[in-house]
């Protein structure tokens, strides 16, 4: 009897010891953590954006080391026909047509993609999370207005209208009694106004389906506002598709400004800018290959690394992904 009851104490010490076992819960973020780690694509693209980021802040100290100043004319470099010259231990990535250093332009450039890509995306995708929740959320002829608006804005072609604000607002003084000059701020306005209707039309979805949820209706009869159940109830359920959205967005600005400039009504010279020196360097392509390569790669690069990136992002948010 004492060994049968020997091993029911032992049954049970087991088995309270299987319970005490420590379960851990992890937040959505810890899972996402989790779930994205295992992409090293987008791990690596995230530590190239890194990289850039960081290139584009210390561009000035960079160049400084390693290069010339973006603006300077080295009129020395170039050859007894006037043709730029290759790259060389003191012009790492050669001179363009005036003998200006490529590399410190291409540093320089980092920064205005970057600034354009995260300022635009910022406020595009804020209008379009408040004009989205607001048309999900009240219905009605709030709806239809705004629906209306982005089925007028989506109508037009995404390049011309954005060609057409640029151009408007690159004369004299601007635009906008003045408000938005030429060069950065232009293009900016040009991807808003663009922009933000995508993002609108997908929070307007979720919204739809969110304002039908149970926890909505507790809140409303709690006596909550609208605006408190818009901002409090509703905004923390919509970061996943925002985050995802955001980081999908980054790259379509990035290229949008580099075709503005390339056209010659984006970023205003002498201010650096992948798109404008690949115009400059269509001219001389055949002659100097540098001129386009690094600008180019550059810029195919960049894009890469955000679009691997708000893939990895988007898997890891996806709630049907194994952990």
């Amino acid at each position: 009897m004492s060994s049968v009851r020997d091993e029911e104490e032992l049954h049970r010490e087991g088995a309270a010891d299987f319970v005490a076992m420590d379960i851990v819960g992890r937040t959505p973020w810890q899972l996402f953590w989790v779930r994205f780690r295992r992409d090293r694509v987008a791990f690596v693209a995230l530590g190239f954006i890194v990289l850039l980021v960081l290139v584009a802040i210390f561009a000035g100290p960079i160049s400084s080391a390693f290069g010339h100043p973006p603006n300077a004319q080295y009129p020395n470099r170039l050859d007894s026909f006037g043709t730029p010259t290759g790259p060389s231990s003191s012009f790492l990535f050669g001179v363009d047509q005036i003998g200006r250093d490529v590399f410190s332009r291409v540093l320089y450039g980092a920064q205005v993609s970057l600034e354009v890509a995260l300022l635009a995306t910022a406020i595009s995708v804020g209008i379009g999370v408040v004009l989205g929740m607001v048309a999900g959320y009240f219905r009605g002829w709030v709806d239809t207005i705004i629906s209306r608006l982005i089925d007028v804005t989506l109508a037009f072609p995404i390049l011309l209208l954005a060609l057409g604000i640029a151009s408007a607002c690159s004369l004299g003084n601007g635009c906008a009694a003045g408000l938005i000059h030429p060069g950065l701020g232009t293009v900016i306005v040009a991807i808003v106004v663009i922009n933000w209707t995508y993002i609108g039309r997908i929070i307007r979805g979720q919204v739809l389906s969110l304002r039908e949820k149970e926890f909505i209706e507790a809140a409303r009869a709690g006596g909550a506002r609208s605006r408190t159940i818009i901002f409090r109830e509703i905004l923390p359920n919509l970061v996943a598709p925002i985050v995802v959205y955001s980081t999908l967005i980054i790259p379509q600005n990035i290229l949008l400004e580099a075709a503005l400039s390339y056209l010659g009504v984006g970023i205003q010279p002498p201010r650096a800018s992948w798109g404008q020196m690949l115009a400059d360097a269509t001219s001389i392509y055949s002659t100097a290959w540098w001129y386009f390569a690094f600008p180019g790669g550059a810029l195919l690069l960049t894009v890469l690394a955000f679009n691997l990136l708000g893939d990895g992002v988007r898997d890891a948010l996806d709630p049907r992904t194994t952990t």
